[in-house]
């Protein structure tokens, strides 16, 4: 007992959701854009900061998000490349 659409799959009894691969790669894509967008500003506002200490937060900062976008940019590749080299009734 459960209900399907076209992206992706919810059953009730099993709490189990499943992505096409395709919205993996466009959400994981989106994910790493807004990462890396608050990893350039964080960098940015370093510029206004004089406390050496706080610069060095706010690089810790952006570099956190500079990783969690490589992370990301990573899970965007590898869908990518799995939906290029699926071949047909793989995912059936």
């Amino acid at each position: 007992m459960g209900w399907r659409c076209r992206i992706f799959t919810f059953d009730l009894w099993r709490g189990t959701v499943k992505l096409s691969a395709q919205m993996t790669m466009y959400a994981a894509a989106v994910f790493a854009f807004v990462c890396f967008c608050v990893a350039i500003n964080g960098m940015f506002l370093t510029a206004d900061l004089i406390d050496p200490q706080q610069v060095s937060d706010a690089r810790g900062f952006a570099g956190f998000w500079v990783f969690l976008g490589m992370v990301m940019a990573a899970f965007s590749l590898l869908a990518w490349w799995m939906v290029r080299t699926k071949k047909d009734g793989d995912w059936d």
